[in-house]
């Protein structure tokens, strides 16, 4: 571990007692090189050229914290240096309640890239897409402007506006006016898609996701017997890693979840299933795009290894990778990437993702209204049935209209699972 007291988020954690950290640092790491003076000596070159030369004043704290700033984003997508109120947000946002617009976003040549919008947020109910780019704020473009100062323009008062200029593919610009909000994230979400058949959504991975998976699975078992089960990571960005870590170990009974390799041995980490299993060995299929990322990827990619269930979807995003966020002592962090997660069978997600076991490209089902409901037991005079079981005559009333209807990918999943049933049961038989 980074610290002896730590909360692993999202592919990165959350660490305190600095000291300790610098303790087991230098303990881990061999002696450091001499510092490079050439170059220190052209940084205060250039530091004192600033403070005399340039156009406005600008104070010594504001040069240091910018050139901070610079040094941590020149590295990877995910580092960064936190002020107090970037480092405010982080750790409300784990807890599942955080103001702003329910958009999860990186970066990507300059501009803001869409990871995935969460569930039932105004960036959702505005129809934001994952893979978006986000090329302009209230109309100020974000081509170099950094991703944290970005996120804190997209914050703001509940209740305020904000106007958000994308793109979508080869498309051209279009804008999106949203409403901010206090943005409460419901983490678990069931729906019985059909008798025995049932529905689990996983918006995000918060610290109390592991439990209330496992909750919502033994609710299930609760109602009668489950035969088949859709779980859904689409469009979640990540969370709390330990809850993943428990997501999965409420499908297995053994083995090997995910682990972790760095160049400090301390930030090299193992997570193993435990025998608490409430699913039992019930059909799963899990969906996955391109909006599941880092807990998402890890949860998809252990229940692939183990052969636990049929991964159905398309290629998720790739972020593999685990950031440590490290407190300093004037209440600032630093977001640093310390090492890159594996999946059981050694797979790095880094910038590859999980790639599906059977691809369904997203869609919408369309009914056909003209088909004609009529059959044998319409016709005048027809032979009944022998055994008296008979559909009545007459087209039935449609029920009505539900999750299969607006989604082709979990149509898709319910008749595996449906499949897959029926060959549990041939093998019984035989």
């Amino acid at each position: 571990m980074i610290a002896a007291r730590s909360l692993l988020v999202a592919g990165f954690t959350l660490a305190f007692g600095l000291s300790q950290v610098h303790a087991q640092e230098q303990a881990a790491e061999p002696a450091a090189a001499p510092l490079p003076l050439n170059e220190l000596r052209t940084f205060a070159e250039v530091f004192e050229r600033i403070r005399s030369s340039y156009v406005e004043p600008v104070d010594d704290a504001t040069l240091l914290e910018n050139a901070i700033r610079g040094m941590l984003e020149g590295l990877d997508p995910h580092s960064a240096y936190l002020t107090p109120e970037d480092y405010t947000g982080l750790q409300d946002s784990t807890e599942g309640q955080f103001g702003g617009l329910g958009i999860e976003v990186g970066q990507e040549d300059g501009f803001l890239k869409v990871v995935s919008p969460i569930d039932d947020t105004p960036a959702a109910e505005a129809g934001i897409e994952a893979g978006d780019l986000i090329i302009k704020i209230d109309d100020q473009p974000v081509k170099g402007m950094s991703l944290m100062d970005a996120v804190d323009r997209m914050r703001g008062e509940p209740g305020s506006e904000v106007r958000l200029t994308l793109v979508r593919g080869e498309g051209r610009p279009f804008e999106v006016s949203l409403k901010r909000a206090v943005i409460k994230v419901k983490s678990v979400k069931t729906e019985e898609l059909e008798p025995g058949y049932a529905y689990l959504r996983v918006t995000q991975f918060q610290v109390n996701t592991g439990d209330e998976v496992r909750a919502a699975i033994n609710r299930l078992n609760a109602d009668g017997q489950l035969k088949g089960l859709v779980l859904d990571l689409r469009n979640n960005p990540g969370g709390v890693l330990q809850a993943a870590v428990e997501v999965v170990d409420s499908f297995v009974d053994s083995g090997l979840i995910v682990y972790t390799k760095g160049r400090l041995s301390n930030a090299e980490m193992r997570f193993n299933a435990t025998s608490a299993n409430p699913s039992g060995t019930v059909p799963l299929v899990v969906l996955i795009n391109g909006g599941s990322a880092s807990a998402s990827e890890i949860v998809a990619g252990a229940l692939q290894d183990l052969g636990r269930g049929v991964i159905m979807g398309t290629d998720s995003f790739g972020k593999g990778s685990v950031q440590t966020v490290l407190p300093l002592n004037n209440d600032r962090a630093l977001k640093l990437t310390t090492a890159l997660y594996y999946t059981p069978s050694g797979r790095s997600i880094q910038a590859q993702g999980i790639v599906p076991d059977i691809r369904v490209e997203r869609g919408h089902l369309t009914l056909d209204e003209g088909e004609m409901g009529f059959r044998e037991a319409d016709l005048a005079g027809h032979i009944n049935n022998a055994s008296g079981n008979e559909r009545p005559t007459g087209s039935e009333p449609r029920a009505e209209r539900n999750l299969l209807d607006e989604d082709y990918q979990l149509t898709q999943a319910l008749s595996l699972l449906k499949g897959l049933n029926i060959a549990t049961r041939s093998r019984a038989a035989d």
